[in-house]
């Protein structure tokens, strides 16, 4: 994939936000050498894409959009559906499961999947140290509603993964299962799979080119296609995303003196980071979850006073100032080629609802200062969603993810979440593969406990497979030497 010109960026205290990033082509081919722009090979797109889980949140989208959307995503990278559609009076999450089945059957991919609804995953999640994520409802404890608690559950599923406490429990072979460093989180609304793919490979793009173990990867649509007057157009930005941006570089602005347009992707739902990361953030519930990460950044590493300065990138890896700060957050910001087709009949109340939660996370920033939250205030009564005297929502905010015990949450989630499933690569459905879980699986007997695996065998397992990963990386590093011997030379 070929990157436009590296962009610079804005340096506030540890966090380094690039400016807007263009996709030049999709497939650079097999040596394209760079010419004062990005070149990420094939070898470093799989090499980022083999550890690499995606998120897909869904709620009761379209079948044939799901099915879209999962053969979208690179054959390397590990798939995770969180859930929360609809269970009756038909069961779409089985649907969505059996759809998920045929899929990795036909494939030979691996899966998760979880309902958001599942009380058995609420006490889970209770237990292992985030009670906050979960309310009473009905009289049973659930997880609460939410895109932002979706997503909060597949990165605690990612770094299960990551961590392989159920490595040894499963009846896969060891060396297809992906080592998730790095999570992404595409929509279950997207109508084109080669929209999907794009955002994907410029995911793994993006964490490529990063030189901090702490990096983003934001997605800015080219286009969001709206059909007006019978005639097809193109629009730039979404409306919610033009409020949201807006305010953003305005709080930034406010903060620096400096006028700024640099944030152009405050509701990027379409976005991912290292796991590194993800695990250090917290989270905010529902849709202020995507520009909320920005915030929380800002507000964990640029320093109370958002000291801010210009950062001029050149062709190579990165930035003398990144490269000697080991706190650094890398933010990237790239815009795609692919139109933006969603499903665009949820209605206003959808878009500002939308906007208004990523308003109230800036709103109640500490960063933000006392004139400008009057300003937002106005504007926020302006569009009707305030009266005199009332304050904006305060926005739930979770702990980082990285504070659950993932050891007890793996044990507890597959003891005791009854939707929970593992799809292995021959289309069987695993969701019996850990050695302790025994019984039912779709009404079926599954008849015997599933063995564990001794524990030398995985420990070799482990190694080999870990030797070969160091030795690709090698193979890749020298090549990217050579390519850049034979331009000096030239």
């Amino acid at each position: 994939m070929r990157l436009g010109v590296r962009p610079r960026a804005e340096q506030f205290g540890n966090v380094q936000i690039n400016e807007l990033l263009r996709v030049i082509e999709l497939d650079s081919g097999p040596s394209s050498p760079a010419n004062g722009d990005i070149v990420v090979a094939r070898e470093a797109l799989t090499s980022i894409e083999t550890q690499m889980a995606i998120v897909i949140p869904c709620m009761n989208e379209d079948y044939r959009t799901i099915e879209g959307v999962l053969l979208g995503i690179p054959h390397d990278c590990l798939v995770i559906l969180v859930s929360n559609s609809s269970r009756s009076p038909v069961d779409r999450y089985e649907a969505e499961v059996r759809l998920l089945d045929k899929f990795c059957a036909d494939a030979q991919r691996y899966a998760i999947a979880l309902h958001q609804n599942d009380g058995g995953a609420a006490a889970a999640f209770e237990a292992a140290g985030m009670p906050d994520l979960v309310c009473l409802e009905d009289g049973q404890r659930k997880i609460r509603k939410g895109k932002g608690e979706a997503m909060i559950m597949g990165i605690a599923l990612c770094q299960i993964a990551k961590k392989k406490w159920y490595v040894c429990l499963i009846i896969t072979p060891l060396d297809a299962l992906t080592l998730c460093a790095n999570i992404g989180f595409i929509d279950a609304d997207n109508y084109v799979p080669g929209s999907v793919h794009e955002y994907c490979k410029v995911f793994a793009a993006g964490l490529y080119a990063a030189v901090s173990p702490r990096s983003m990867v934001r997605i800015a649509w080219n286009s969001k296609p709206k059909v007006r007057n019978n005639r097809l157009f193109f629009d730039k930005k979404g409306r919610s995303s033009k409020v949201v941006n807006e305010w953003l570089n305005r709080l930034l602005q406010e903060r620096t003196g400096f006028g700024t347009d640099l944030i152009q992707t405050g509701n990027a739902g379409e976005h991912a980071f290292s796991m590194r990361l993800g695990l250090e953030l917290r989270f905010a519930t529902g849709y202020a979850i995507e520009p909320y990460e920005i915030i929380n950044i800002l507000e964990k590493f640029s320093g109370a006073k958002l000291e801010h300065q210009s950062v001029a990138h050149n062709s190579g890896a990165g930035s003398a100032a990144a490269s000697s700060s080991p706190g650094l957050v890398q933010i990237f910001q790239t815009e795609t080629q692919n139109p933006h087709f969603h499903d665009a009949s949820k209605g206003e109340d959808h878009v500002l609802k939308m906007q208004m939660q990523g308003l109230n996370a800036i709103y109640h920033s500490p960063l933000i200062n006392e004139p400008l939250r009057a300003e937002l205030r106005k504007y926020m009564m302006e569009q009707g969603e305030l009266h005199e005297g009332e304050e904006p929502t305060r926005e739930r905010v979770y702990p980082p993810v990285g504070s659950l015990d993932f050891e007890d949450l793996a044990v507890r989630l597959s003891a005791e979440a009854a939707s929970l499933r593992q799809v292995d690569g021959r289309g069987t459905e695993a969701n019996a593969t850990f050695a302790f879980r025994q019984g039912q699986n779709n009404g079926q007997n599954l008849g015997q406990q599933i063995p564990a695996l001794p524990a030398p065998v995985i420990a070799a397992h482990l190694a080999a497979h870990q030797q070969r990963q160091r030795m690709a990386q090698i193979a890749l590093q020298q090549r990217i030497a050579q390519q850049q011997q034979q331009q000096h030379d030239a």
